[in-house]
């Protein structure tokens, strides 16, 4: 990999997301070489990837390159890579570009889409976890309604106006609300050819209510919101089977569509090397103990959404969410610091800041610890928690930029088809 061989203790970071990029933040300027590993050479804001998704926002706004990230840290290195194999009898990580020793390892590959072994719905459903996955997903449905222009075929007209959208969580509740918005401001004007009146926009749940983790009162007000913006909600429904035109439930409810979007789950992206059963927790997570240090492992440690940190309070370990993952970031290198001097490492603490979805327009929920609000003024708290949170001064005055555009014009500029995307039932591939 090219890296400088240096007396100095050598951290070796996997992966550039919120945890690596806090992490790598707190080890600046400390006596170490540290040397963080991604797949891609940039950051994503996922939070933001709907916006992505539905023409809200370009892609350059929510990602950041990870080297303009810590450019001004000395003894850092970045490299692009996909990590292979972990060895940790050898110290030492196999990527595609080449090995490399370490002193102390954190893995921090985050998560990937979980379809729950339904090798089916993997195939012809659309997750938007990833850039290109959110690119893919806005082109799609764009194409969706330029073929049904071109189409005599009602009920292939219908599939192609009809959405829907797997898992009741925050992403799949603020995908339909920007959906329900673009069908109400947006499409009317784009394709006036069309009766988008006719267009459905379903969210299936399984479990019995929406945004079911944030409080009751959040999941109705969220619901309500959503029915008011013409959404279908399906609680209480699995889908089991999809082939790229009907959508089968575990009930008799059936969907016609050519477009299924799947947000149902996520699942810890480990790598090989720390997957042994013995590692390995419910969501595919890495077991690791209160300093966040992989069990039986004294030097190798996993952090966010692929680390699960079970106890009392939290058997399941904490939440996949964006405030867990850098606070464990953060933990983590005040505690490798600790340890390099020789002092006792402290155990992590997870201190719960509150959640929040929006639901398009003015419409938000919020809960915090000690409040919870909903509506207008919700909305602008949502808004300024993630332009705070987004990496970089033009990246957030882009996002702000846009967002006062499309609330005045009621409109989203970026509906542009950059890269075809096409489907059918038989075939998937992109252009």
């Amino acid at each position: 990999m090219n890296i400088p061989k240096t007396s100095l203790p050598r951290v070796v970071i996997i992966g550039g997301g919120f945890a690596g990029i806090s992490l790598a933040r707190q080890l600046a300027n400390k006596e170490l070489q540290v040397v963080l590993l991604d797949r891609h050479n940039y950051h994503t804001f996922q939070p933001l990837l709907y916006q992505v998704s539905t023409g809200g926002l370009e892609p350059d706004s929510i990602a950041y390159p990870i080297r303009k990230v810590l450019t001004d840290f000395p003894n850092f290195h970045f490299r692009l890579a996909h990590v292979d194999e972990i060895i940790p009898e050898k110290n030492t990580v196999h990527a595609d570009i080449g090995k490399l020793k370490y002193d102390y390892l954190i893995v921090a590959t985050g998560s990937k889409t979980n379809f729950f072994g339904n090798k089916q719905i993997e195939k012809y459903a659309m997750p938007m976890k990833t850039v290109p996955e959110s690119l893919n997903l806005r082109s799609m449905i764009l194409e969706n309604f330029e073929q049904a222009l071109l189409t005599s075929d009602i009920n292939e007209r219908n599939a192609l106006m009809n959405f829907v959208i797997v898992g009741g969580g925050p992403t799949g509740v603020e995908l339909a609300g920007a959906l329900a918005e673009i069908k109400k401001g947006i499409l009317p004007k784009d394709y006036p050819d069309l009766d988008i009146r006719q267009m459905q926009i379903n969210l299936v749940q399984g479990g019995n209510r929406l945004l079911d983790v944030m409080s009751e009162n959040a999941s109705k007000k969220a619901e309500e919101f959503l029915q008011k913006l013409g959404v279908n909600i399906w609680k209480g429904s699995h889908i089991t089977d999809y082939d790229g035109f009907e959508a089968k439930t575990n009930s008799e409810l059936c969907f016609e569509t050519a477009t299924l979007i799947w947000a149902a789950g996520v699942m810890g992206n480990v790598p090989k090397g720390l997957d042994g059963k013995d590692l390995i927790a419910k969501g595919n997570r890495v077991k690791v103990n209160e300093f966040s240090q992989v069990i039986g492992y004294d030097n190798i440690f996993a952090i966010g959404d692929m680390a699960v940190m079970q106890s009392e309070e939290f058997p399941n370990g904490h939440p996949m969410m964006v405030q867990a993952a850098m606070q464990q970031g953060f933990a983590v290198g005040d505690n490798l610091v600790r340890k390099i001097k020789g002092n006792p490492m402290k155990p992590f603490v997870y201190k719960n800041k509150g959640s929040m979805a929006t639901i398009g327009r003015n419409k938000a929920v919020v809960d915090l610890p000690k409040i919870r609000f909903q509506g207008v003024f919700a909305w602008f708290v949502w808004m300024y928690i993630h332009l705070y949170y987004l990496i970089g001064f033009r990246n957030r005055m882009v996002v702000f930029i846009n967002w006062v555009y499309n609330y005045i014009r009621f409109d989203r500029e970026a509906r542009l088809i950059i890269r075809p995307f096409k489907k059918n039932r038989t075939l998937v591939e992109v252009e």
